[in-house]
């Protein structure tokens, strides 16, 4: 047998791993504690995820000791404290286990005090004036709710440990510590509520999906175009003559290049415990789409910023660049982060999953009309949870759901909460799901209790809801936070309500319909099935007194109301001075990164546009200029003329307003007030934008491909 026959019959016999073989062996989880520590540690770290139960040194001790071997037999080095400050990506400070203890050696050391808490320098995160820039420290604080995890690249092995990051002053400066506080508020009432249809449950978890849109472009292209690299999306590009109207990139074939890519992310992140369980082509060229199972918010959240940063590091491997930009292309989808959000008992009852008859459902009814009403009262703090710079661009852009909160929950369940207040219904409630589908030589199909609207921000899709409005490229706590708290607000209301009511001698049951009616009733506006699309909705939600704010700095206004103040502050979700900051962040946030843009704008204009317009305009001029010296006439040369006086006008128009928008940047910088700023950059900055790009596009339409010196979206879009 030739020696090539031998290595194929050798690769047919290496038997593939499966993902059951390999899932999680790299974080620290109940198996790796089962071999590296005590009982008596793993009792400990336990009863701290489940009751907040602070662990004693010893304890810490014994875990920092098995949680240092396992991560050395894993081939770690070092260690650091991962956390998730309020930039949007994470954070990490490396530390060897390695001390030396004389001149040549050493030991492997890591002690319970390094575990639970470390000091990285905290003065250039972003804090909204929390501590000034010359105090430098901040402290990093073990959460045990989250595995510990070994993060795998070419040059090492590191031990990441998920942890909260404060200032000095004991304020938070991250998403992980008010995320938690604001599902444990929810998951305390949501418990107590249960505690009115089974007293048998003691604990409730929120559940989150999170689906992560995202595109892929080549390195070398990405990296040949300033606007990608330093904005994350393109401010100029013309549109090629295909881009999705055929709709034949979605659910299409993987091409191989891409499957490479992704079976190699999906291994690294199910090694590293992330339940990945779907991949597809999304609907735009060069997009994509990986969701994972369900899992407890905290950690689903923590995944998410994990599977971005090992998206982004396997991306290099194979010369590509993952884009989390909202809308990095103009004209065709942008990318959103679906999160999928329910609550489950520690019975297993989720609690937003309709009965067999979702009518006689009372507790169903409960969460189900209570998180109605949550987001009714707080339409527009749900809307500032979402607002970004790209999220602007994406939201009521015809692709995504519009900037007025509304909710879907389908023909069923109206039909249910019509009967449930006693109203008319025009058909008899029931389960859809009753019927099927049947197609000769197909098993069955049943259909379920309500349609999906991909048009609804907020929709409800079976036994979740799924806020569709959350940007790819933001971090899901500030989402959930909101919804969280809101959610848990409202049960509180509600729990008060009853219990008031049970004090007049009133039935349970009949007082909470009585309460739940009429937080239905009050809360149907927000209620909407049709095409979140239209027009029609537009002036409809209007009518109906709904917001529709469409940028971001109008948005966040949200966050600075009486009512969002005493929502955060009263609950202990954030101090006023937490607040404050945050607001101040996402304000500053927002003006940076227009700022940035218009200035990458200005260079792609004055170093890019304007020169290879010029030089294919002399080409043009040389060639008219050298037809009438051989006797062309000039009637032979209108098109060329026309040419060369059309780059002109655009030439003009691109230098223009380019002066104007740099004119209008120096006033906005010159206000006092961030909000200020940041409103004056929406309103008087980025009207220039779409001035600029409409004359550069026209000019990169007008002129050779070869005399255009960045890389067209016809390359960008479609991989090869």
């Amino acid at each position: 047998m030739s020696n090539s026959k031998s290595i194929i019959k050798e690769e047919m016999g290496k038997k593939t791993k499966q993902i059951t073989e390999y899932f999680g062996e790299n974080i620290f989880g109940p198996q790796a504690m089962a071999e590296f520590v005590s009982k008596e540690a793993i009792k400990a770290v336990n009863e701290s995820r489940n009751t907040g139960k602070q662990m004693d040194i010893k304890m810490a001790d014994q875990i920092a000791e098995g949680m240092k071997n396992w991560a050395m037999s894993k081939g770690a080095t070092h260690y650091t404290h991962w956390f998730q400050p309020l930039r949007g990506s994470t954070a990490e400070k490396h530390d060897a286990f390695f001390e030396p203890t004389g001149l040549d050696t050493g030991i492997e050391k890591f002690s319970g005090k390094t575990l639970v808490q470390q000091e990285p320098d905290a003065s250039s995160f972003p804090n909204g004036g929390i501590r000034n820039t010359f105090e430098a420290r901040g402290y990093s604080a073990w959460d045990p709710s989250s595995p510990a995890f070994i993060m795998e690249k070419s040059s090492g092995k590191t031990l990441c440990i998920p942890t909260i990051f404060v200032a000095y002053t004991g304020e938070a400066l991250d998403y992980k510590a008010p995320l938690i506080k604001s599902t444990n508020f929810l998951t305390k009432i949501a418990t107590d509520v249960c505690q009115y249809f089974d007293p048998k449950v003691s604990n409730t978890k929120v559940s989150l999906g999170i689906e992560q849109e995202y595109f892929l472009v080549d390195a070398d292209l990405y990296n040949a175009r300033p606007d990608l690299v330093f904005a994350g999306r393109t401010l100029i590009g013309n549109m090629p003559a295909k881009g999705q109207q055929l709709e034949d990139h979605y659910f299409g074939s993987i091409p191989d290049r891409v499957y490479n890519y992704m079976t190699e992310f999906e291994k690294e992140a199910l090694k590293l415990g992330i339940p990945l369980k779907t991949r597809h082509n999304e609907v735009a060229p060069g997009q994509y789409e990986c969701a994972p199972m369900f899992e407890e918010a905290d950690i689903a959240i923590d995944h998410n910023s994990l599977l971005m940063d090992v998206m982004q590091n396997i991306a290099s491997k194979h010369n590509l660049k993952v884009l989390w930009h909202e809308k990095p292309f103009k004209g065709v989808n942008g990318s959103g982060k679906h999160n999928n959000w329910s609550m489950v008992t520690d019975t297993g009852v989720n609690l937003l999953s309709p009965g067999h008859s979702p009518s006689d459902n009372i507790q169903f009814l409960t969460f189900f009309i209570n998180t109605i009403k949550a987001v009714h009262d707080h339409a527009d703090l749900l809307r500032a949870s979402i607002a970004t710079a790209a999220n602007d661009h994406r939201l009521g852009a015809n692709e995504a759901p519009p900037a007025i909160m509304s909710i879907f929950i389908g023909s069923t369940l109206t039909e249910v909460l019509n009967k449930f207040e006693g109203a008319k219904t025009s058909a008899k409630p029931g389960r859809v799901s009753e019927k099927s589908i049947n197609v000769y030589r197909i098993p069955e199909i049943l259909l379920d209790n309500t349609d999906r609207n991909r048009t609804s921000p907020f929709a409800f899709t079976g036994n979740k809801f799924e806020f569709r409005a959350v940007g790819s490229g933001d971090h899901c706590a500030n989402a959930i936070i909101v919804l969280n708290s809101i959610v848990a607000n409202q049960l509180v209301n509600f729990k008060n309500e009853v219990d008031a009511l049970m004090k007049k001698k009133v039935n349970k049951i009949e007082a909470i319909e009585k309460v739940l009616k009429a937080y239905s009733k009050e809360s149907r506006k927000i209620l909407f099935e049709g095409n979140g699309y239209g027009e029609e909705w537009v002036k409809e939600a209007a009518k109906r007194g709904l917001s529709n704010i469409k940028t971001t700095p109008y948005a966040l206004d949200a966050y600075k109301s009486k009512k969002s103040h005493d929502l955060f502050i009263n609950n202990g979700i954030f101090t006023s001075k937490e607040l404050e900051a945050r607001t101040e962040i996402k304000f500053e946030n927002y003006l940076l990164k227009i700022q940035i843009e218009g200035r990458i704008l200005g260079e792609l204009a004055k170093n890019y546009v304007i020169p290879s317009a010029v030089q294919y305009q002399k080409h043009l001029i040389e060639t008219i200029e050298g037809l009438s010296r051989i006797g062309h006439a000039k009637n032979t040369t209108k098109a060329l003329n026309e040419i060369a006086k059309e780059l002109s006008i655009h030439i003009n128009a691109i230098w223009e307003n380019n002066a104007k928008m740099t004119e209008e940047r120096k006033k906005a910088n010159n206000m006092a007030h961030v909000d200020k700023k940041a409103k004056a950059y929406c309103d008087k900055v980025k009207i220039y934008f779409d001035k600029i790009r409409e004359s550069a596009d026209k000019i990169e339409e007008l002129i050779d491909n070869d005399a255009w010196k960045l890389p067209k979206y016809s390359d960008l879009l479609f991989l090869k």
